[in-house]
């Protein structure tokens, strides 16, 4: 696809308002995203110049997410605010360890579900893609795509990453995680990652201004704001509430050629924990 002509939008031609998944995609050196994507990640990326090792490092903490899960045992997935498909996505690293495992990707984005559906077409018996907002769980668990892929009387790996920190009110994170928890069965997992403040918080605030301009708001939080999102939950530890560059388990270790990325150049927490 030509990077400068960005991905398809169903007729209505370019927008005019970036979107977090586009800036996401183009921080990851992918060819979906418009010029005015582009335009802010370049405002972005003169202020906060390591936005692109974040979104890279954020992207290695998902796999290995999901590789401590399906260790575990975990066979199926899913993936909140799944995003424009990009490198090592979620049913491909959970394959690797059950090759009937199955993906029921949820984002609110139409051209997110367009191309998740073309990449999933070779499978669409155990991998599925729903539109729908995050903030509304009980949509997304009614949905029949759902009931489709997943078994919700076996435990399943929820994966709420770079995702709650697009809600900026303090007290949503936690209540939407709830919600989303309810559903499942113990013996599941959840996977976050969030932008905190605490490293940068010059740098962080500047980010949370530019995000003012895309069509998601943007709220970074210090880390005790962000363990309590995991409150109640049996966090895997090690490694913990973790620098997403220095998050690794011993069913998920970094590969040799990975080393950690120190927090001063991905200033997000991760952590992976499970419902008893």
């Amino acid at each position: 696809m030509d990077t400068n002509s960005g991905p398809p939008h169903q007729g209505f031609g370019p927008p005019t308002v970036a979107s977090p998944a586009r800036l996401y995609d183009y921080y990851l050196g992918g060819k979906n995203n418009y010029a005015v994507d582009r335009d802010l990640a370049a405002q972005i990326e003169a202020k906060v110049p390591e936005i692109k090792p974040m979104a890279q490092t954020n992207r290695r903490f998902l796999a290995r997410a999901v590789d401590h899960m399906a260790a575990r045992g975990i066979d199926q997935f899913l993936d909140i605010g799944s995003g424009l498909p990009a490198q090592n996505p979620v049913h491909e690293v959970a394959r690797r360890h059950h090759p009937g495992a199955r993906v029921l990707y949820v984002d609110h984005d139409p051209v997110v579900r367009l191309h998740a559906q073309a990449l999933l077409a070779d499978a669409p018996d155990i991998t599925g893609v729903v539109e729908a907002d995050m903030r509304e769980p009980e949509t997304i668990f009614a949905h029949s795509e759902l009931g489709d892929r997943l078994d919700l009387s076996r435990p399943v790996g929820l994966l709420l990453v770079a995702m709650l920190h697009f809600l900026c009110d303090d007290e949503a994170p936690a209540g939407l995680l709830h919600r989303y928890l309810a559903h499942l069965p113990a013996g599941s997992y959840v996977a976050i990652s969030h932008v905190e403040s605490d490293t940068a918080p010059d740098r962080a605030a500047a980010l949370e201004r530019f995000y003012e301009s895309s069509t998601s708001a943007l709220r970074a939080r210090s880390s005790p704001e962000i363990a309590r999102f995991l409150d109640g939950l049996e966090l895997v530890d090690p490694p913990g509430l973790a620098p997403i560059g220095h998050w690794r388990s011993p069913l998920a270790p970094m590969s040799d050629d990975e080393p950690p990325i120190p927090p001063e150049e991905a200033w997000g927490l991760g952590g992976l924990a499970r419902l008893p």
